[in-house]
């Protein structure tokens, strides 16, 4: 299952503008802030779809009966990209477990890529629910690879997968490998150019958040 965040008109179009805008993209600051944003309307949203139990407190009062979460989600996000988005989640889901994992694009002289991956530290995964963010969905490669370890061991109960871009291509590589997981997203651009980067895109979420990186 595929929701588009900005389908319907809402801040998060505005902060896709933004996002977008290569004036807009010099302020590091609001271009991490804005896919911060994001990262909450995903989790407030995402939260709409957990399971909840009744629990009795004691207000100054009286008693009252309240709902809380059955059990606290595992947030996973991928280095050094993904840290805004699962920072927004992060900031609703505030007593989630946390997993991360360190992947990136290596190049090869011909133009092509493979993906590398090389730190991954993870809580318990099994039986509950993962969420895991990256702000580009371009070719699906780097989730999948994240899922499948993060999955080694142990399967959650449910699947959720955040992103600020996705191509469709993307989702259909996602969908194919993991048909249970629900990606939600902010856009879904038109493809991938030659390079397979999204287009139109954003450019490199990790760069333009935290300073351009040297070529590996």
């Amino acid at each position: 299952m595929v929701t588009d965040l900005s389908a319907q008109s809402s801040l998060v179009s505005v902060w896709m503008r933004e996002l977008r805008d290569v004036q807009i993209q010099k302020d590091r600051a609001r271009f991490r802030r804005n896919i911060e944003r994001i990262g909450q309307v995903a989790a407030y949203e995402i939260s709409r779809e957990l399971t909840y139990q009744d629990e009795e407190i004691q207000t100054p009062l009286a008693p009252a009966m309240t709902r809380t979460l059955a059990s606290q989600p595992v947030l996973a996000t991928i280095l050094r990209a993904g840290l805004p988005l699962y920072q927004g989640l992060l900031s609703y889901f505030d007593d989630a477990d946390s997993a991360f994992i360190g992947a990136y694009r290596r190049h090869a002289a011909d133009g092509s890529f493979d993906v590398a991956q090389g730190y991954m530290a993870s809580p318990a995964i099994a039986g509950r629910t993962l969420i895991v963010a990256d702000p580009m969905l371009a070719t699906g490669a780097s989730m999948v690879q994240a899922l499948e370890t993060l999955m080694e061991f142990d399967k959650p109960a449910q699947m959720h997968v955040v992103s600020v871009v996705a191509s469709p291509e993307g989702i259909a590589t996602l969908e194919r490998h993991f048909p249970n997981a629900h990606i939600w997203t902010a856009a879904i651009d038109s493809g991938l150019n030659a390079e397979k980067y999204i287009l139109p895109g954003l450019g490199d979420a990790g760069d333009l958040s935290f300073g351009e990186k040297r070529q590996h």
